[in-house]
């Protein structure tokens, strides 16, 4: 038996999102710029009891179907050909779910951390990126953390400069968006606000804060029902109104971020918007090192 350990895992914003086409296996080819931030769950990993046991505050898993947790720690050590010990995890959380914030990925990615860590520090980054990308799109982001550009499904990486200093605004209205649904509802060839991904890698590199916000764009929110665009779209206005320098719909949705410059003025926007009904919460941007150390 070993002592509980906890660890952050950590949520992502899509900064700007892009799809290029439906592939022949039914996924979609994406371009994304994605970056972790300081809101995550926490997981707390003990070897004891028999199995794999999972709780949480935040959720349920359904009678008969197992978590992503437990599918990522089976296929974790199935890659290594041996037996899975008993683990017990207890997830906190504070992501929200259905919110576009890969919050169920980055819980993935935090226990995977943790299994290499134990059990096989040998382990590549492409082989536990591998078992990742079989549990989820954003699980090998999530695994490698900071500012990428993630093209295929979301598990061709390339490291990016990291994302200046700046405080993101995060608001989640009050309906959810499953993934499937969204890209169910998706034309390529229709799509028109795409977002200029090598102006904002530019942006990135000068470390032009305000050339990124420029780019910023998802094209998923072409493609939302009527009136949850209408509800998005009201959101960023009042982000931008409130002195963001951009603001969009993070992922599938539903949450939408405001990029600040200036804590002086995030906090009165937050306190505004909160004081409106809304779920707000307060984040920064997380380096690759934070995530790779934590």
């Amino acid at each position: 038996m070993s002592a509980a350990v906890t660890l952050p895992a950590w949520a992502k914003i899509n900064l700007a999102l892009d799809i290029l086409r439906k592939r022949d296996d039914g996924y979609h080819d994406l371009c994304m710029v994605m970056q972790s931030i300081s809101l995550c769950d926490a997981l707390t990993v003990e070897e004891r009891g028999t199995g794999f046991s999972l709780q949480s505050d935040g959720f349920t898993v359904p009678a008969g179907k197992k978590s992503l947790e437990e599918r990522a720690c089976d296929a974790f050590f199935a890659a290594l050909g041996r037996k899975a010990p008993a683990l017990n995890v207890f997830l906190k959380k504070n992501v929200p779910a259905y919110a576009g914030l890969g919050g169920g990925s980055a819980d993935v990615a935090a226990l995977l951390r943790y299994l290499r860590r134990t059990f096989a520090p040998e382990m590549t980054d492409a082989k536990l990126s591998e078992i990742g990308l079989s549990i989820g799109s954003d699980v090998p982001f999530c695994l490698r953390g900071g500012t990428a550009q993630a093209e295929g499904r979301g598990e061709v990486l390339t490291d990016l400069t990291p994302l200046p200093d700046c405080h993101i605004i995060l608001v989640k209205p009050d309906f959810d968006i499953p993934t499937p649904e969204l890209f169910a509802r998706v034309r390529v060839s229709d799509l028109r606000e795409r977002p200029d991904i090598s102006a904002m890698c530019r942006a990135l590199s000068a470390g032009d804060l305000a050339g990124v916000c420029r780019a910023v764009r998802n094209v998923f929110e072409e493609v939302l029902p009527e009136e949850e665009r209408r509800t998005v779209d009201a959101l960023k206005a009042r982000l931008v109104s409130r002195g963001a320098l951009a603001a969009a719909m993070s992922g599938s949705g539903s949450t939408v971020f405001g990029i600040f410059n200036e804590i002086d003025t995030a906090v009165p926007a937050l306190d505004a918007l909160a004081h409106e009904g809304a779920k707000c919460f307060l984040a920064a941007p997380v380096s690759r090192e934070q995530v790779q150390n934590s």
